[in-house]
This record gives C-alpha cells, structure tokens and sequence, in this order.
C-alpha cells in the first residue's frame, strides 16, 4: 500500500472513541484524590465524599454528552480542579458540610448567570490576570509541598509513589499521576493486608448521599466567591482558549447554562463544580482524535460515556482512598497540582508592575489563616486589589468569552 493510499483510507470509529476514552482516564486518575480531599477538608464524611465524586461523574459525563452532539464540537467537561485545591486549603467554615453544600449550589447559580448575564462575566474578566493567578498558586502551595511532608514522616510508603511518578514523567507526562496513583493503591493495598482491614462489600458499591444545603455569610464569601472566580479564570476561560486553539467557537450560553445546572444538581450529592474542560479537552479537539474537526465530538461524547463507567468505580476508589496510610495520597495530589502551580506562579510574576501585589496575595493566600469564619482564599484576593490600587498599577485583565449561541 502506498502512503497516498495510506493517506486516503477512511478513519476508524474507534480512533476518536479511544481518544475520548483516554482523555477520560487521564482527567479522572490524575486528580480525583484530590476531589477527596477538598471534601473532605470541607467537613464531608467518608461516604458524603464518595457520593460528591459519583455525582461529578454523572453530571459532566450528561453535560458534555448532550454538549457533543448538540453542537457537533468536541465540548469536554471537568470538575474543577484548582477549585477543589482551593476547598482543600479552606477547610470546615461556619456551618460545616451543609453550608458548604450551600456555597457549591450558589456557585453553580453563578456560572449559570455568567451565561445569561454578559455584565457578569464582564465583571469577573477585570479581575487582574496575576491576583487570580497568584491567589490559586498560594492555595496549591500546601497541597503541592505534600509530598516532601509525607516523605519525611512515612518515607517507606511515600517514596515508590514519587519514584513511579517520576520515572513516568521521563517518558509520558500525562500519564505519571495515573501511574503515581497506580502506586499507591499497592502501598494501600499492602497496608490493608498486613493489617488485617476487612472492606465491606457494601462499600464499593456507588451511592449517593443527598444534603439539604444550608447558606451562611461566611461560606458565601469564603468558599462560594473564591471557587466561582477560581473556575472561570483557571478553567472555563481557558477551556475557550484551548477550543479556539483548534478553530472551534465555544456555545458560551449553552456552556455555561449546563455546567452550571450540573454544579447545582451535583451539589445536593456533595460534588462541587464543573466546568469546561482545558487539558482533555485539548486531548478530545487535537488532530489525533480524528483528522476531520467535525468528528472529533465522538471523542467528547465517548469521554462522557467514560465517565459513567467511571462513576460507578467512584466509590470503591474512595473507598480505599479512605483506608490509606497517612500521607500517602495527599502526596498523589501534590504530585498532580505541581503543573498546576507552576502554571500559576508564572502567571502571577510574569507582569513586573504588578509583582508586589500578586506577591501579597500569593503570601495570604498559603498562610491559611482565617478572619470573621472566612478562608485566606478571600483576603488574599481582597489585599492583592488593595495593594494595587494604592500603588495605580495597571495589569492584564482575564480575556472576555463572547456569547456564541
């Protein structure tokens, strides 16, 4: 067969299922551990965690479904990572778990009204690019300095961890957080034996877990604003980037109407927020999915599908998640937001006038203290703005998303 005829041979199905397959796998495995832990930094228990990680699953998966094929466009959704590292340095507010149902729920209102309401999303697009980005690095400082934490007080069990991260890393990126975690479900696997731990099988079977929601002031302004700014300025402006990267033109009302009706279903069951995706979706739009761009959406929609598979295993995970020893998977969500600060500290510095601000922010930010019941997140935020409008510094805003329906 010549390369021409090579060339001209029609793409199998399978091509853009297995990408979509694979972009499912990467964004579960690389930082569902950390969705555990910012649940359950927030006051959810064992099985209100599992229940919050079943109900992301089932609420991304319907959305970037329907998002597919309604719109022929490779649409990938995620639950929002740096939101989740920005649960896991706040901690329990005033009200506990309910109230922080209460903050996810007013956070999927929110998205939901940025895609109704252009003022909104204008208001959020003047917030400077380096306050955002300084404030989610100094939230992720704790998370990613995990690791050397853990390998100093269990070094047995944390080091295979890194070690396999790191040797996977040499030659596949983005599959090293998988493979990390890959490792530690053995160092689990081996603690639960030499103890002795019996798993009930009720246990592994996926559930969900409804709360009634509870709104206090201070989950309002500590959890709910700071995760609403977190999830559009590090992942659904991005995502529209990365889509346009590949000529696609994101439906913004469409978008923003589903992710935030799932951020609000999902929150009942404990699931925080979702949001388009960044990485898989450019894993999902990229050549490699399908040489034609109109039948890349396969991929998006057998991502989805992916993840309905994936939520009913949610459970079991969280499961054995819950039984690890100390250290041990708080260092596989170190490992998997190192990218994520890195990116960050860069967008926080990269701009000279506004260093002193975003420095102040990114200080507040990882000092974790909290004021009048409200989490570092807000108040570094709050003396980032003030710094830098006493020294009149100007800096880039987030890019604005155009209404494309």
């Amino acid at each position: 067969m010549t390369t021409a005829d090579a060339a001209d041979r029609p793409t199998p199905l399978s091509t853009p299922i297995s990408a979509g397959i694979v972009a499912s796998l990467v964004g579960f495995t690389s930082s569902f551990a950390v969705v555990l832990t910012a649940l359950r930094e927030v006051g959810a228990g064992p099985t209100e965690a599992a229940s919050g990680l079943v109900a992301l699953c089932v609420v991304q998966a319907v959305g970037m479904m329907w998002l597919a094929r309604r719109y022929r466009q490779p649409i990938t959704l995620a639950w929002s990572t740096p939101g989740a590292a920005l649960l896991a340095g706040t901690g329990v507010v005033v009200g506990g778990w309910p109230a922080a149902v209460g903050a996810f729920v007013t956070v999927g209102v929110l998205i939901f009204l940025t895609g109704l309401w252009p003022a909104l999303g204008a208001l959020v697009s003047r917030i400077p690019i380096p306050l955002a980005q300084a404030m989610l690095a100094g939230v992720l400082l704790p998370l990613c300095a995990a690791p050397v934490v853990g390998f100093a007080d269990s070094p047995a069990q944390v080091a295979p961890v890194v070690l396999v991260w790191l040797v996977v890393l040499r030659f596949e990126a983005r599959w090293a957080v998988p493979a990390a975690f890959a490792a530690a479900a053995a160092v689990i696997a081996a603690d639960l034996i030499s103890d002795g731990t019996p798993i009930a099988a009720s246990d592994l079977v996926p559930r969900i877990d409804w709360t009634v929601p509870h709104w206090t002031w201070q989950a309002t302004v500590g959890i709910a604003i700071p995760l609403y700014i977190v999830t559009m300025a590090s992942q659904n402006i991005p995502g529209t980037t990365v889509m346009a990267s590949f000529g696609y033109r994101i439906p913004w009302r469409a978008a923003m109407t589903v992710t935030g009706t799932g951020t609000v279903l999902g929150a009942f069951a404990g699931g925080h927020a979702i949001n388009l995706a960044a990485i898989s979706a450019a894993l999902s739009a990229n050549p490699g999915a399908h040489p034609d761009p109109r039948r890349r959406w396969i991929a998006a929609f057998s991502a989805g599908c992916s993840f309905l598979g994936l939520a009913l295993l949610s459970t079991a995970l969280a499961t054995l998640v819950a039984a690890a020893p100390a250290g041990v998977v708080e260092t596989v969500a170190g490992l998997a937001l190192l990218g994520t600060l890195a990116t960050s500290l860069f967008g926080a510095l990269q701009h000279a006038p506004d260093r002193e601000a975003a420095v102040l922010t990114f200080l507040v930010a990882s000092s974790g203290l909290t004021f009048a019941g409200i989490g570092s997140a807000f108040w570094a935020l709050v003396a980032g703005l003030v710094v830098r409008a006493i020294l009149g510094r100007q800096s880039p805003a987030l890019p604005t998303s155009e209404n494309t329906d």
